[in-house]
């Protein structure tokens, strides 16, 4: 592999834990014999390679994988992921997507059946000012990706796409999976892109596919510098005293979803992928709810709560849960900022059974204690 790639946690596989969040079955898996007399049977299911995996959604990704006896490897830059983020019994390459000749030998050694694909360039801002870096990772990378897929005999992939960009300026709410892509930057033109290209590889390659379209993610170990949430930049303000700006009138409304949920329809997504498959041709065929039914052949699904949330009501619910004892700045407001968005996540559900668990009060009091611990560390 040369110098550039750094191997780390390449530990057994095998544990003698057997710690599952929630057991989903799955017709694949792999036995593990030779087993050491007095340690429990486990069964691991099959590899995952995820992308992106020391990042903020990624690792909590890689996490619940680990959990339900998966084995997993990890690809990652560590551009915006974090070493610290990276679970021990996964194994850890670092290296680039864009990097074909050592993502390639990745494949090639690791064979993984499945790939959860979460790295990309994550600043919607730097899209804007460079497009072409923007499109060469997360175009250019993604294509290279899905290339060693086909090559390798991958059965299917995951792809994070963006519910809050690739729409536009939405014309109703809760935006559908049948709303038309009207994607106002470069990052959510890279989005749809990709978008396409795993439909076309479907399509000609047989590489079966989930694209799931995330709203505002926000969660435990979102880092609160570079381009944060604004949920982080909040929480890291108030808890060292110092009062937040809010950007315009604080009526900008997002959907806002927790990302240990967002963990959990990844996990759905490779469980059910052969499934999947087929209830979308029945769907088609059916035309069970025809908005739906005419976008619902690009496997794309809107991820988030169907809940719109105000920056005004986030920063009242943090300043209740912190006790913080000041009123917010108001600042001028952000050019090129949606007003609204709020994803209509009914098709997941019927398709998938997903919906979010966490409810937003819920959720920040997690990520606010999170926070709080590490400024103990």
């Amino acid at each position: 592999m040369g110098s550039k790639r750094c191997l780390q946690h390449n530990r057994p596989y095998f544990s003698t834990k057997y710690k599952v969040k929630r057991r989903i079955p799955a017709p694949d898996f792999t036995f593990m014999t030779n087993l050491v007399p007095g340690t429990k049977f486990v069964i691991m299911k099959k590899k995952v390679l995820v992308t992106g995996g020391a990042g903020f959604i990624g690792s909590h990704i890689v996490d619940l994988f680990i959990e339900n006896n998966y084995r997993v490897v990890v690809v990652d830059d560590l551009s915006s992921g974090k070493e610290e983020n990276l679970n021990e019994d996964a194994k850890f390459y670092k290296l680039s997507i864009t990097d074909k000749k050592e993502l390639e030998e990745v494949f090639q050694q690791e064979r993984p059946d499945y790939v959860s694909h979460q790295a990309a360039q994550i600043s919607v801002s730097l899209s804007v000012r460079d497009p072409l870096f923007d499109a060469q990772t997360n175009i250019l990378g993604s294509l290279n990706l899905l290339q060693y897929c086909v090559d390798c005999q991958v059965k299917g992939i995951v792809f994070a796409s963006s519910g809050g960009t690739i729409y536009g300026e939405p014309e109703h709410f809760p935006v559908s999976e049948a709303h038309p892509f009207r994607p106002l930057s470069p990052y959510g033109i890279s989005k749809v892109t990709v978008e396409h290209y795993l439909n076309f590889y479907q399509k000609n390659y047989n590489l079966d596919y989930v694209s799931l379209r995330y709203g505002n993610v926000y969660g435990t170990r979102q880092d609160p510098y570079g381009e944060a949430g604004v949920i982080a930049i909040f929480i890291e303000k108030m808890l060292k005293g110092e009062i937040p700006t809010i950007n315009g009138d604080g009526e900008y409304i997002r959907d806002y979803v927790y990302v240990g949920d967002v963990a959990q329809a990844n996990l759905l997504a490779i469980e059910n992928m052969l499934k999947l498959a087929k209830v979308i041709q029945r769907e088609k065929k059916e035309k069970i709810v025809e908005e739906i039914a005419l976008n619902i052949n690009s496997n794309g699904f809107n991820l988030g709560t169907g809940v719109g949330t105000s920056v005004n009501e986030l920063f009242h619910l943090l300043r209740e849960i912190i006790k913080f004892p000041h009123s917010a700045n108001y600042g001028p407001p952000r050019p090129g900022d949606l007003r609204e968005n709020i994803l209509d996540c009914r098709l997941i559900k019927r398709v998938l059974s997903w919906q979010s668990e966490v409810d937003l009060s819920e959720g920040l009091k997690k990520t606010v204690d999170w926070f709080k611990r590490q400024t103990l560390l």
